[in-house]
């Protein structure tokens, strides 16, 4: 059946998309993991956002640290390693909505201030801003009814584009999957193809590498016809 699917024309094609994010400073900001609560409490959606998932697309390739915002000023400003790891490991890729993200991190440094209140009001380094970011998205005028034209799309995709698709697109589907495995599954039948790439590991891979693979499964499905 997927190969049959694979030789088809999609009804309804794949439209490539890029964007780009404008960041404000919010008036919140914490200087103690108690205050960090606080923030996360009442902060927006889109500052939760843009510590999250918006870093782990700006900071693609880390050497050391967090991508999570949130983790890697517990650990650079209160030093408090322990902490930081607990809110490194919610990854995003499990989450459909701010609010179910937003109630993990806020449980995870209330249990840890509750265990050990001794750090709780202890000052950082620096204080944590609470920024927020304004998605812009722009349609490149690209599209793909094929795999043939989906991989030419890939192939020159920014890495604004990829990550918009890949990353963050879990939110706009409230879905565990991403635009291009969605789009695989739903209009060409390639679900084994769609599941390899929704399992292409966003943390351990950069963007570019990331992409890499994708074309690189794409190709084996291709042979196969």
């Amino acid at each position: 059946m997927e190969r049959i699917a694979e030789l088809n024309v999609s009804e309804t094609p794949f439209d490539f998309v890029t964007a780009s994010y404008l960041t404000r400073i919010g008036n919140q900001s914490a200087g103690t993991l108690a205050e960090l609560l606080t923030g996360l409490e009442h902060c927006s959606d889109a500052s939760i956002f843009h510590h999250t998932f918006q870093t782990l697309g700006t900071h693609h390739f880390l050497t050391e640290g967090f991508s999570n915002d949130f983790a890697q000023w517990t650990l650079s400003s209160t030093n408090r390693n322990d902490l930081a790891e607990q809110l490194a490991t919610l990854d995003i890729r499990d989450y459909t909505s701010i609010a179910a993200l937003r109630s993990d991190l806020c449980r995870v440094v209330r249990d840890f201030c509750a265990a050990q209140p001794q750090f709780a009001s202890q000052s950082g380094l620096e204080r944590f801003y609470f920024c927020e970011s304004l998605e812009v998205t722009v349609h490149l005028g690209r599209s793909a009814r094929n795999l043939d034209e989906f991989r030419e799309g890939l192939q020159h995709l920014s890495h604004a584009g990829f990550y918009f698709h890949f990353i963050s697109s879990r939110l706009r589907l409230q879905l565990q999957t991403n635009d291009f495995s969605h789009w695989l599954s739903a209009s060409l039948g390639l679900r084994t193809l769609a599941d390899s790439i929704n399992h292409i590991d966003v943390y351990t891979n950069t963007l570019d590498s990331a992409r890499a693979k994708m074309l690189r499964l794409i190709d084996r499905e291709r042979r196969k016809v």
